[in-house]
């Protein structure tokens, strides 16, 4: 034991003593997190819409004003040509395009049938979807407008009424869903490229060298290096749980206390598989390179910005080994859901399995020369 605390003050030592390193490891997740969970969004807001108007009836006005009163949607500008806004949607400046055909009201009155066209950039498909979505609303309530201005008796309610609950997430708020994905992916990274490239740094250094002739085992070793950067990112994930509450109100529903023992077995995973990384490589610029190239594959798989669920089969089939799947799943029921540990035994009990699998992997690929 004492020979695991004089590692331990060694560590912490090296660590404090730069003090740039403090600013990377704790102050820099925290202003991620700040602006991360604001721009990482995929609502669409205040998309920006030309508009066409062949017919300048007071139907059409009508129907700009639905538009321009919505606020998913801004008129940029209105043309008067059919290649102005064609050339507008080619260059970025608008992202729809409305174009009300020539005697639109003449043919509502007429034949009760008015003809508009509604155009749309999907480069971004996803994009495009919600945007047509939003626009298709406005168009459907234009519509039973005009039914009850014209019909007044006309009874329009639906057969069976529909009253919505949206659990978990009144307010659709998706700030209150990326946050604590937005958290596990900050104390993932700096986990795991510290303790990826902490070996790695004795041995470029050489003094690996003096470490390996020392009376010092293999598991205190191993304890040594990384129970300073566990308790570091420890101490991240509860500052991020703290911002999260009281700087962006997302609810803490379930237990504390629980959380916080499934964060510290999910680190285990996290460190281990970084000190892997470091038994395998020689230099710190090939472990960076190797911890980012799982990074990239486990954080794009993971359910943070698409869902698994979307995914094709042998993708989902492929993620069963990605630790961070496993923890944005719990800690989002766990903050958001009140979940209890019944509730999420598959994914704590494979983290369980992954801690042992990536520790015994690194306690055999270190060899150590007494």
């Amino acid at each position: 034991m004492r020979t695991i605390l004089y590692i331990l003050q060694k560590e912490f030592r090296q660590i404090f003593r730069e003090k740039a390193m403090l600013v990377i490891i704790v102050v820099i997740p925290m202003f991620q997190l700040l602006i991360l969970s604001f721009t990482a969004t995929f609502e669409i807001k205040n998309t920006n819409i030309a508009i066409l108007d062949h017919d300048h009836s007071v139907e059409s006005r009508r129907l700009i004003s639905k538009f321009d009163g919505s606020p998913f949607f801004t008129i940029d500008s209105f043309y008067e040509s059919y290649d102005q806004g064609v050339e507008a949607l080619k260059s970025g400046k608008t992202h729809q395009l409305l174009i009300i055909q020539p005697n639109f009201e003449s043919d509502l009155q007429r034949d009760g049938k008015g003809k508009v066209m509604l155009i749309t950039d999907a480069i971004n498909g996803s994009a495009a979807s919600i945007m047509n979505a939003y626009a298709h609303a406005i168009l459907f309530d234009f519509n039973r407008q005009m039914l009850i201005d014209q019909y007044p008796n006309l009874n329009l309610n639906d057969p069976i009424q529909i009253t919505v609950s949206n659990w978990y997430n009144p307010r659709l708020n998706y700030i209150t869903y990326m946050v604590p994905g937005i958290l596990v992916l900050l104390v993932t990274i700096i986990g795991m490229f510290l303790s990826g490239m902490n070996v790695v740094k004795e041995k470029e250094l050489g003094t690996i060298e003096q470490i390996n002739v020392t009376p010092i085992k293999k598991y205190q070793f191993i304890i040594g290096k990384l129970l300073p950067f566990w308790i570091i990112a420890m101490f991240e994930f509860s500052l991020g749980l703290f911002l999260a509450r009281f700087v962006f109100g997302v609810p803490m529903l379930g237990s504390l206390a629980l959380q916080l023992g499934t964060v510290s077995v999910y680190l285990i995973v996290v460190l281990a598989f970084g000190l892997f990384v470091s038994t395998v490589t020689d230099t710190m610029q090939q472990a960076m390179f190797i911890s980012w190239f799982f990074m990239v594959i486990f954080i794009l798989m993971s359910g943070l910005f698409t869902p698994v669920e979307s995914m094709p089969d042998w993708a989902q089939t492929v993620n069963k080994i990605n630790p961070i799947a496993y923890f944005i799943q719990i800690n989002r029921m766990i903050m958001l859901k009140g979940s209890v540990f019944s509730d999420f035994t598959r994914q704590f009990y494979s983290l369980v399995v992954y801690a042992v699998l990536m520790l015994s992997l690194s306690v055999w690929r270190y060899r150590k020369v007494a």
